[in-house]
């Protein structure tokens, strides 16, 4: 079994979900249409619905026919600052704004496994649908905690699940421990004295140094790191310099961190600085560095991973679900949620083709084929964690 009957007869509904809300597509904090229209939906499915949480988030609670304990599922509904090339009917009709990432299609598994849930309320206690906000960079999972999320709905267990292209489709993978990187972010500027690009020596030119810095902290990870310890530093950005014939006065460069331990990220703030420092000393300069933690690595718990990978197995198969896949050095402010309850993250094959596009990918499009996989999965989720009575 793959789909459950009841959720094969709502892909139609589903993918009507999905289609209107990637062609609205709304980021972060900014998903007001995006959460009016998942409580008017969880509204009539006859969900008690509460809204407002980190400010554009929605939360539906379903109970059971019995008592019993709560279980969380997750789904995420921000859009990214990314124009859209695809041409298709559902194409994103927001300029620069567009679901790359299948936030689209997250929401509608969610709905469609409400709809079902709270039709049978065959279960014995308590399942909170939470639709968060802001994912992408600005941490809407840490909003919601903050915003008192486990303190209003007392949720003992919560899952997240995301599309996952490039695995096959419909087949799922999850493992204990980390299974998603951590994220932090850095910004070094680089001071010193702008001159005639002609005569550079009656300057201090930040942007040979600049240089000098993207490679040195390639060092971090092949010489300073546990050759054990995975850890990726990227530079992404260097802005410095307006004109061609004046070297700048200040060059400024920021990039990612990714780890999957504390000690690691650490180890990375401490030599970052150390090496930007070092550098402009070289080149008798100015340095200063900001550091932001964003996210932490998203951790699977051993009970709830069991259960999710239970679920997932007596969905499509034992052979479907891998439970030793490689850790991603992506991240995903799930994190936040798993920090405050255990919890367990699972990736949801969404397979080649143009639906199987990277994520982020200005071609990338929510593969529908897995809708209603991905919504009986939280159905199954619900019967592993209370049962049915």
């Amino acid at each position: 079994m793959s789909v459950l009957p009841d959720i094969a007869a709502l892909k139609e509904l589903m993918v009507g979900w999905r289609h209107d809300l990637h062609a609205h597509p709304e980021t972060a904090f900014e998903e007001v249409r995006t959460s009016a229209l998942i409580a008017e939906l969880l509204i009539s499915f006859g969900i008690e619905v509460h809204t407002g949480l980190a400010r554009t988030g929605v939360v539906g609670v379903i109970r059971g026919h019995a008592p019993g304990p709560w279980v969380g599922l997750r789904a995420d509904m921000d859009a990214l600052d990314v124009p859209e090339s695809n041409v298709f009917a559902h194409r994103s009709s927001t300029p620069g704004k567009m679901h790359a990432c299948g936030h689209d299609g997250h929401t509608s598994m969610l709905l469609g496994a409400a709809r079902h849930l709270a039709a049978k309320r065959d279960f014995a206690g308590t399942v909170a649908v939470i639709f968060q906000p802001a994912e992408e960079n600005e941490g809407g999972g840490r909003a919601m905690v903050e915003d008192g999320l486990f303190e209003r709905f007392p949720i003992e267990t919560v899952y997240g699940l995301h599309n996952w292209p490039g695995l096959e489709l419909g087949h799922f993978a999850i493992r204990t421990g980390p299974q998603m990187a951590s994220y932090d972010i850095f910004e070094i500027t680089l001071d010193g004295q702008g001159a005639h690009a002609a005569m550079p020596h009656l300057g201090r030119d930040s942007m040979v140094a600049a240089a000098q810095l993207v490679t040195a902290l390639q060092t971090i990870a092949s010489r300073d790191a546990n050759p054990l310890d995975a850890i990726v530093v990227s530079v992404t950005q260097i802005h410095g310099g307006d004109t061609w014939n004046v070297l700048p006065q200040q060059a400024v460069l920021r990039g990612t961190v990714r780890a999957f331990d504390a000690r690691v990220q650490d180890l990375a703030e401490r030599r970052i600085s150390q090496i930007a420092q070092g550098i402009a000393a070289t080149f008798g300069i100015r340095a200063g560095l900001r550091y932001e933690r964003r996210y932490p690595p998203t951790v699977n718990a051993a009970g709830p991973a069991r259960i999710a990978a239970a679920a997932a197995t007596a969905l499509v198969g034992a052979d479907k679900v891998d439970l030793d896949p490689r850790p991603s050095m992506g991240a995903e402010d799930f994190a936040f949620l798993q920090q405050a309850r255990p919890g367990a993250y699972i990736w949801l094959g969404a397979g080649p083709g143009q639906a199987g596009c990277m994520l982020h990918n200005p071609g990338y499009d929510f593969n529908d084929e897995i809708l209603t996989t991905g919504a009986s999965y939280w159905v199954e989720v619900v019967r592993q964690v209370l049962g049915v009575v």
